[in-house]
């Protein structure tokens, strides 16, 4: 039952409600105005193969894929790219949190260091007004989590994947590491290694935050439509990546 409603809510609310809209305003117009009525058809076709879970995991699991923990750690510094924070929201000792992106990076980083114990470089700034610098923010929450201050190293300027390449070189140069083990989400590594490709530095990518199952069921929720968001999350990915070939 609690599936049926599921189903049944993603067409009641957005945008599962425009569907609905543009079918039944494409049926009522079919007689009198046939094209028309087939623009809406192909739109509502549209809107819902993009928002519907299924079409969103197929294409992240496809970019998450592309890489997987490497069983050895072979490299000099621990580098994370920043996935987002909040500027003033209270937290233990402060104000500002990173987002599930950054959070899951940010376990995953304390994680290899306890088992490394290598240098953890930061890089992220603050992008939005309202948002919180990244760096700062995962910096504190480290120091609170036992990993000493000398051990962290921050880039705290940069706004983009492009600059968390062109900033953490100069740190990487500067303290002499040639081999950084990159954490960042699953879904966005493979642009960050052709980043630093094209950078000419050397990482070794260890995903995380991974945003789907290595299986995915069939069940009806997962041609319901949603605003997970993960279709528009890929399609953002591919189009970096796609940028980075010229």
């Amino acid at each position: 039952m609690s599936y049926i409603i599921k189903f049944i809510y993603g067409f009641v609310l957005p945008p599962g409600i425009f569907v609905l809209f543009l079918l039944i305003v494409g049926i009522l117009l079919y007689r009198r105005e046939t094209l028309i009525a087939k623009l809406l058809f192909i739109t509502a076709f549209l809107l819902y193969g993009c928002t519907i879970p299924l079409t969103g995991k197929l294409l992240i699991q496809s970019l998450e894929n592309r890489y997987t923990p490497p069983s050895q750690i072979k490299g000099d510094v621990i580098l994370m790219l920043g996935g987002g924070a909040t500027l003033d929201t209270p937290d233990f000792d402060g104000k500002g949190q990173l987002s599930g992106n950054g959070a899951n990076r940010l376990l995953t980083v304390l994680r290899l260091y306890k088992r490394t114990g290598l240098p953890i470089l930061l890089s992220s700034g603050q992008v939005f007004s309202d948002s919180g610098n990244e760096s700062e923010i995962a910096k504190r929450e480290l120091l609170s989590l036992g990993v000493p201050k000398s051990k962290i190293f921050l880039e705290n300027k940069s706004k983009n994947t492009e600059e968390n390449t062109e900033f953490s070189k100069q740190l990487l140069n500067k303290n002499g590491w040639h081999k950084p083990v990159l954490v960042t989400s699953a879904f966005h590594m493979e642009r960050a290694v052709l980043d630093f490709k094209k950078n000419n530095i050397d990482v070794l990518p260890y995903p995380t935050d991974y945003q789907t199952s290595r299986k995915l069921p069939l069940y009806a929720n997962q041609f319901t439509p949603s605003t997970n968001g993960l279709a528009f999350l890929a399609a953002k990915e591919y189009l970096g990546i796609f940028s980075l070939q010229f």
